[in-house]
């Protein structure tokens, strides 16, 4: 499913994969977060609520523009650098380019949507 991410007004595709958890996410768009820094490596939020693990392999080794979500914490998270593999991380979708917009520091402030398709 195609996504756009949102900064101040400025559109970020991005696309989720079709698994249990990503249609999960999915179904709770649209998404206004506030994205902050952690470890100067991503950008995590609390979701409203939380996604239930199901079918989700055991961890994962998440690539710059990755969109995962963190089950013991809650939170969606968006990486801009390596982190290498994390036990528990489910991969919910990635970013289709630049991620440059979010490499600034401090909180973002994001709308996270489905793109509708041309009609």
């Amino acid at each position: 499913m195609k996504i756009v991410i949102e900064i101040d007004g400025k559109p970020i595709a991005a696309t989720l994969d079709d698994t249990t958890m990503g249609r999960e996410f999915a179904a709770m768009l649209p998404l206004t977060l506030t994205l902050t820094d952690y470890g100067n490596m991503e950008k995590v939020a609390e979701l409203p609520r939380k996604l239930a693990p199901r079918d989700a392999p055991r961890g994962a080794d998440p690539d710059i523009g990755d969109i995962a979500y963190y089950p013991a914490w809650g939170k969606v998270r968006i990486f801009y650098k390596d982190l290498g593999y994390l036990d528990g991380l489910v991969k919910l979708g990635s970013i289709d380019a630049s991620i440059a917009p979010l490499q600034v520091p401090g909180p973002l402030r994001v709308v996270i949507k489905r793109l509708e398709p041309a009609r």
